[in-house]
């Protein structure tokens, strides 16, 4: 595997690491994800250890050391909080008991594996999008949209839902105030 490769998988490792941090404190995952963090930390040594000529070979490397130990580092605080009893005051989204997709569904943290299956199986309803779409990489576009939607508007939390427009269905987000 070139070195290229390798960069692009360690920054999917990196993604799914968040993910599965997430889903640890909102309590979808019982134990924290330590395996894929010491995955990580190998490969990132390895690319380390082996120097590129490549300038932004290098750059890209540690700019995913600087992303993973930020992760690492958020991760690490919030165990501690738990194990001190200090919650984080951001409280994890509960899925309504069954999600609606078409009245939609508020995410204010880690998505919800209800309310994003709610949201995908509406969407491959339609043919058109269902040969484009595949349930992981449509969970991690949850994901990016909500936080950069939060980053950008400032607002606690982004309602998704599925809207019929000229014939195809379509995901809305909505950013949710206080």
């Amino acid at each position: 595997m070139s070195q290229p490769q390798q960069i692009d998988r360690v920054s999917e490792e990196i993604d799914a690491f968040r993910v599965e941090f997430e889903k640890f404190f909102a309590g979808a995952r019982q134990t924290p994800p330590e395996e894929l963090r010491e995955r990580i930390r190998a490969i990132l040594r390895r690319l380390r250890a082996n120097p590129t000529t490549q300038l932004a070979d290098n750059f890209r490397i540690s700019q995913l050391e600087a992303r993973f130990n930020s992760f690492s580092e958020m991760f690490n605080r919030r165990v501690r909080e738990r194990e001190e009893g200090r919650m984080s005051s951001r409280p994890a989204m509960r899925p309504p008991a069954e999600a609606d997709a078409a009245r939609g569904v508020v995410v204010d943290g880690p998505v919800p594996d209800a309310a994003a299956r709610a949201l995908y199986e509406g969407l491959t309803r339609d043919p058109r999008s269902a040969e484009r779409l595949d349930y992981q990489s449509f969970c991690r576009y949850l994901e990016r949209q909500a936080e950069a939607i939060r980053a950008r508007t400032g607002c606690s939390g982004v309602r998704f839902r599925l809207a019929s427009e000229g014939g195809r269905i379509k995901l809305k987000a909505k950013p949710i105030a206080g």
